[in-house]
């Protein structure tokens, strides 16, 4: 058995232990206090991606003049977003638009340009940044037999994020082409790339290949 001067000597230890301890984890710094001295990354790699049509989505979001016609980085995804519209509409590849703003009443025509309006059938009125919610498209998915999705719109770090995620859950390819996805500021842009390049789940990351619109062929 121990004896009284033995233990008090133990708890002692312990108590300084303890109180290190706690030192230690009330002076460690938060994100916050590292802020300024936080570097980014080194930028993600794009790759080229060959894609076949008809087992692929091109998914064009929130590109609503009211809302796109707003942000100059969305406005300059303008061209991007056509040329791959065109590229894909020439594959045979489904395309799907989710519409937004006009309090709810959004139709084709409020998309920011007319070079890539929706089609009868391949639209929704759906907000959030999540389109699987409270629409369509998981259904004209399956339907279509797709593998891979295409995301294009505004912003990066909604619908891309939001979008992205959702698509890579269900198990589809996600082709992300940076010049076709747009924010308020380019951080946004920039945490939200490296999110699903490298900076999210696993689950997410192993399903993402970015890239740009001039790097896709089908």
């Amino acid at each position: 058995m121990l004896n009284m001067p033995t233990l008090l000597r133990r708890a002692a230890t312990v108590a300084g232990v303890l109180m290190i301890a706690f030192a230690a984890s009330a002076s460690a710094a938060d994100i916050l206090d590292d802020w300024a001295t936080v570097k980014p990354p080194p930028r993600p790699e794009l790759k080229p991606v060959t894609l076949e049509g008809s087992t692929t989505a091109l998914l064009i979001l929130d590109m609503m003049k009211a809302g796109c016609g707003a942000r100059p980085r969305c406005v300059a995804t303008i061209p991007n977003v056509k040329r791959l519209h065109d590229a894909a509409r020439a594959a045979g590849v489904m395309v799907w638009y989710s519409l937004v703003g006009s309090n709810g009443m959004a139709t084709p025509a409020d998309v920011i340009d007319p070079g890539f309006m929706p089609r009868d059938g391949e639209w929704e009125r759906q907000g959030g940044p999540d389109k699987f919610l409270g629409s369509n498209l998981e259904e004209k998915l399956k339907a279509r037999g797709i593998k891979t999705v295409i995301v294009c719109g505004t912003s990066f770090q909604g619908v891309g994020i939001g979008t992205g995620s959702a698509s890579a859950q269900r198990g589809y390819k996600v082709i992300v082409p940076i010049d076709c996805l747009s924010s308020e500021d380019p951080y946004m842009e920039q945490y939200a790339a490296w999110h699903l390049f490298k900076g999210g789940p696993a689950v997410v990351t192993s399903q993402v290949t970015l890239t740009r619109s001039a790097m896709v062929k089908f």
